[in-house]
């Protein structure tokens, strides 16, 4: 597999513990140290709204921060445009990201109504913008050191006016 494959596949493992709402397979994606950082994308000028320290603090945020799924709903986080470099043992990537929020229908007691087919329920964006983290292999495997996520939409981050 190709450097550069491997180095897209952290973003794909962290965007499924970010749907999984997995903290311990997100902290295994950072070195101890790492910082991740959260902008606000205010009209081309990114406004910092919070900060995080830390493989573990990062991967405990995925539960504290994050909302909890609805009944009956998954997000779904995808990436897509992928610009990734790598130098040697270091490596970024700069990825479009959107969110979809998916909720099922309730199931009727009785069941489906007659001639009804196919998914039930609904798929909507909610979220935006672009991830970019900064990577090292760390005994041949790539970790993230730094992340940046740039939202399109303003973000009530805790702790923060």
């Amino acid at each position: 597999m190709s450097e550069e494959r491997q180095v897209q596949q952290v973003l794909a493992r962290y965007v499924r513990a970010v749907d999984w709402r997995d903290g311990a397979a997100m902290s295994a994606l950072f070195v101890t140290d790492a910082k991740a950082e959260i902008f606000y994308n205010r009209a081309g000028e990114p406004e910092k709204v919070g900060e995080l320290v830390g493989a573990e603090a990062i991967g405990a945020a995925i539960a504290g921060l994050m909302k909890p799924h609805p009944p009956r709903g998954w997000s779904h986080h995808t990436t897509h445009d992928h610009l990734i470099e790598v130098e040697g043992d270091d490596a970024t990537i700069d990825a479009q990201f959107v969110v979809f929020n998916t909720v099922g229908d309730v199931r009727p007691a009785d069941g489906w109504p007659e001639g009804v087919r196919g998914p039930q329920g609904t798929v909507t964006p909610i979220e935006s913008g672009y991830y970019r983290p900064t990577m090292r292999r760390v005994d041949g495997r790539w970790m993230i050191t730094h992340h940046r996520i740039v939202l399109d939409q303003p973000m009530a981050f805790p702790n923060t006016p």
